[in-house]
């Protein structure tokens, strides 16, 4: 397996300098991430009115694209101006527009699509703008713009729901390489993924190690959906799919139970009551395997400590330090035993029996 990682990347030279500038440049560097918030809205519009697929097949007009998303002309010409002033289209003629290498991620047809996620992240937009309710209480936001809890929301409302789904799997698509590339998962003979919705990520570890079993472990109407992308990829014979609640149990005798993306949805109580039941049920020498972001110390950029944030906001969940992650897992009677980086933002937190 790779070699622990002991300790955090050393701070760069760029954020040791970020407090330090003249009083003038650092009015327009305010004002510039002031401003991401308007091209940010841009960009989920965009995607909301699939601009990237209308634009798939070659350039088009503001006004054909207006036609096509039922939109005001001179509005979306204004829009996508400004886009194409960041990079995201072009504009080949005046009013016409392309997509850019840049904005291709836009298609919902391209390898590392974002549309979903972008769409998605329109369609909750609010509670951001609410957030300061977070910051006052220490409380999720969702519920108080939305009426509801996060995943009550995407219960009640399935075509969010699914667009959630589908923006999960965007976002895992370019981190799935990395996460096998930097683990060995081959000493496990039964691999359990807790929370493993569509099985995407046991997918993928089951054909790298051909020796391996799965069990997808997830609510009952999550795990359909996973029963059938593992007979489209000729998986069915060695992996189940488990339905059920992981605030109650798991699946038994696992050499290996995976959380990617799980503990970070809740707080630390509920979080512990997850790993809790991954360590009741593991074999004698099962391990935990934690795939999420690890927050570094001090001022160092990282984009862990933008989603530690967005949890708060939605789901009352947060990102974790080291020293956070050690003490949830002493918590459900398991300890951190080494922390495994890889090429993309997400660490390999692997615990064992304390």
């Amino acid at each position: 397996m790779p070699a622990e990682q002991t300790d955090q990347v050393e701070q760069p030279e760029q954020a040791q300098r970020q407090g330090q500038a003249e009083p003038s440049e650092a009015a327009v560097r305010l004002l510039e991430m002031h401003e991401q918030l308007i091209h940010a809205r841009a960009l989920q519009i965009a995607a909301e009115l699939r601009i990237g697929d209308l634009l798939a097949d070659g350039p088009r007009t503001a006004a054909d694209l207006a036609t096509a998303t039922d939109t005001h002309t001179d509005a979306l010409y204004r829009m996508l101006r400004m886009l194409a002033a960041r990079g995201v289209f072009t504009e080949t003629d005046p009013g016409c527009f392309a997509l850019t290498d840049l904005g291709a991620p836009l298609r919902s047809d391209h390898p590392y699509s974002v549309h979903a996620t972008l769409a998605f992240g329109g369609a909750t937009a609010q509670v951001f703008l609410d957030s300061l309710h977070s910051v006052r209480t220490g409380e999720a936001t969702f519920p108080t713009t939305f009426g509801t809890s996060f995943f009550d929301y995407l219960a009640g409302h399935p075509e969010h729901g699914d667009l959630f789904n589908a923006a999960m799997r965007e976002m895992s698509r370019p981190m799935l390489r990395a996460v096998l590339d930097a683990y060995d998962f081959s000493y496990a003979r039964r691999i359990v993924d807790v929370g493993g919705g569509n099985g995407s990520l046991l997918s993928a570890i089951l054909r790298s190690t051909p020796d391996s079993r799965g069990v997808v472990f997830d609510a009952p109407h999550v795990a359909e959906a996973a029963q059938e992308k593992l007979r489209a990829e000729g998986l069915a014979d060695r992996c189940s799919v488990v339905g059920g609640d992981f605030f109650h149990t798991a699946p038994e005798d696992g050499d290996l139970y995976l959380l990617k993306w799980i503990l970070h949805d809740w707080p630390d109580d509920q979080a512990a009551t997850i790993l809790r039941g991954c360590r009741n049920a593991m074999a004698p020498d099962g391990r935990v395997l934690i795939i999420e972001q690890v927050i570094p110390p001090g001022d160092t950029p990282h984009p862990g400590k933008t989603m530690d944030f967005s949890m708060l906001t939605l789901v009352n969940g947060r990102e974790r330090t080291e020293e956070q992650f050690a003490t949830l897992l002493a918590d459900a009677d398991l300890r951190l035993h080494r922390i495994v980086p890889t090429a993309s933002p997400l660490s390999l937190i692997e615990a064992v029996s304390a």
